[in-house]
């Protein structure tokens, strides 16, 4: 049963893409991941979904209500975590929580185990807070009253490794009672951990839409090396290119028998790192999601 269904949703400022005919469905009880480079129309897919921005075209359903025609009654039931958190620092973190309930006149059923899991200075003032602990309250704030679809853009920003996988793990606690989560980020590795399914977010396009598992199947290498002969004369894959005397490709294949290629070269320099997500984005998807 899908929960989210997004329909060639499409937003523009003026003559200037946010996001174009976007399609994909969230199911019930799944974590699914928004994976795209910071600009690549996560933020303003996020704010379109949940009305605080009108679609160009295109239409969005939430629980099976239209978000430009039911958005109030919907937001009674998401929690929300913005990528940019706006608190009111004068507030104590507190007062903030229950200024949160009293607008959406819910019971707090989650706040204690958040609490245990998120320390949380509430008696300071907002003001006071570290990055680190802004973001942590704006989780709690998420969560606390129990919503049955949680939508986060960029959740674990300014949280430190230990809680980032203490945050994981409360994810897939969740997902365990059915709760379903959105999750936007722009770190693969993130997504590889606790997402189900993950749509692929490029320049305002919906570039590929899969499960994590054949996601991770499209991992490889990025070799970069300098060598005393003519680059020329170096035999590499489809997608080798030279640039200032660099020789630049990625590959899929065993990385000891590049080594071995390499190695009847005199090297100058060498770089071998993992495929970052730019990297699968053009290896993968720099034509239309067709390798």
């Amino acid at each position: 049963m899908n929960i989210i269904e997004i329909k060639n949703l499409t937003k523009y400022y003026g003559k200037i893409k946010g996001i174009e005919n976007i399609t994909f469905s969230v199911k019930k009880g799944e974590i699914f991941g928004f994976l795209g480079p910071n600009g690549a129309g996560k933020t303003t897919t996020i704010r379109t979904l949940l009305g605080f921005l009108k679609p160009t075209s295109g239409e969005a359903f939430i629980f099976n209500k239209n978000i430009s025609e039911d958005i109030v009654e919907i937001r009674k039931n998401v929690g929300y975590i913005p990528g940019e958190l706006s608190l009111y620092e004068h507030l104590t973190g507190k007062q903030l929580l229950k200024y949160f309930s009293n607008l959406r006149n819910t019971e707090l059923v989650l706040l204690d185990k958040l609490l245990e899991i998120f320390d949380l200075p509430l008696d300071r003032r907002i003001k006071s807070y570290s990055k680190g602990m802004k973001q942590k309250l704006g989780v709690v704030q998420a969560f606390m009253d129990d919503p049955k679809i949680v939508i986060m853009d960029e959740p674990t920003s300014g949280l430190d490794p230990l809680l980032q996988q203490k945050f994981y793990k409360f994810l897939k606690d969740e997902k365990k009672k059915g709760r379903t989560m959105f999750f936007s980020s722009h770190i693969l590795s993130e997504v590889d951990k606790i997402c189900d399914r993950v749509g692929i977010i490029r320049e305002g396009n919906l570039v590929a839409l899969e499960n994590v598992e054949k996601l991770k199947q499209k991992s490889g290498k990025k070799i970069r090396l300098k060598i005393k002969e003519d680059p020329k004369k170096f035999l590499g894959p489809d997608n080798l290119k030279i640039v200032d005397g660099w020789i630049e490709f990625v590959t899929e294949d065993d990385i000891n028998s590049w080594i071995k290629k390499i190695s009847k070269f005199t090297v100058i320099d060498l770089q071998i790192k993992e495929f970052s997500l730019e990297d699968i984005f053009i290896h993968y998807y720099d034509s239309g999601g067709k390798k």
